[in-house]
């Protein structure tokens, strides 16, 4: 019967694991002392129920612990992975660059163009559109699919 909570208690901590809710859980399935104490005086029957109960009650005890830290877990994880999705949101429409009127280190900013690109962007201004960027092939089609949020095509003022 120990052996039987014992497998429960792994199956479920494989499975919390498997799906990423924890890192890691660590589950001690101990033979309480009274156990061991009543085996030594003959009672072998009395001593294996009384592990088995105690071994029940911890491993209910881990089980009940893990699944309480899983869901701390996956609501602070939840809520970090808001605040970091609106910080890159924040820091992405920040950083956006117009490609007619930034200079060479601005372009080279934007991951995906390098020098050769920024001097070809340079080359083509002004843009009335960044979807010219591809129509006009100073960029391919998947670098441009990789920069296209974090460029803009402003026009003057007249």
């Amino acid at each position: 019967m120990k052996n039987f909570f014992a497998k429960i208690v792994m199956v479920a901590a494989t499975l919390m694991l498997s799906t990423g809710l924890v890192s890691a859980v660590e589950v001690k399935v101990t033979t309480p002392d009274a156990a061991g104490a009543a085996r030594s005086a003959g009672d072998k029957t009395k001593a294996s129920a009384t592990a088995v109960k105690e071994s029940a009650k911890g491993s209910a005890v881990a089980a009940k612990g893990a699944v309480a830290d899983t869901k701390a877990g996956a609501k602070a994880a939840a809520t970090d992975a808001k605040t970091t999705a609106a910080g890159a949101k924040a820091a992405a429409k920040a950083k956006i660059v117009d490609i007619n009127t930034a200079t060479d280190a601005e372009l080279k900013s934007v991951p995906g163009i390098g020098e050769s690109y920024a001097a070809k962007i340079i080359a083509g201004r002004p843009y009335a559109n960044k979807a010219q960027l591809k129509s006009r092939k100073v960029l391919p089609v998947p670098v441009y699919e990789q920069v296209k949020d974090l460029i803009i095509a402003k026009q003057a003022k007249k």
